[in-house]
């Protein structure tokens, strides 16, 4: 997949994200949803599960940066 298709892609948080956590996400794409490794775009936040994040950053083939999208 093309790295700025998935840049603005909205998903949940399965795994929490953290400074020295590699969390997880799934994303719906490609016709389907997936799971992908995920950290912190700020590099310091954590965000729990449940929480709706976009995708600000990809690197193939399986690791996204992302943050909050709705401030708590």
């Amino acid at each position: 997949m093309e790295d700025a298709a998935m840049v603005g892609l909205m998903g949940r948080v399965t795994g929490t994200v953290g400074p020295g956590l590699v969390g997880e996400v799934i994303v719906r794409v490609r016709g389907g949803a997936e799971h992908f490794l995920a950290y912190a775009a700020d590099g310091k936040g954590r965000i729990e599960r449940g929480t709706v994040v976009m995708v600000v950053e990809y690197l193939p083939p399986r690791t996204v940066y992302v943050e909050a999208v709705y401030d708590s």
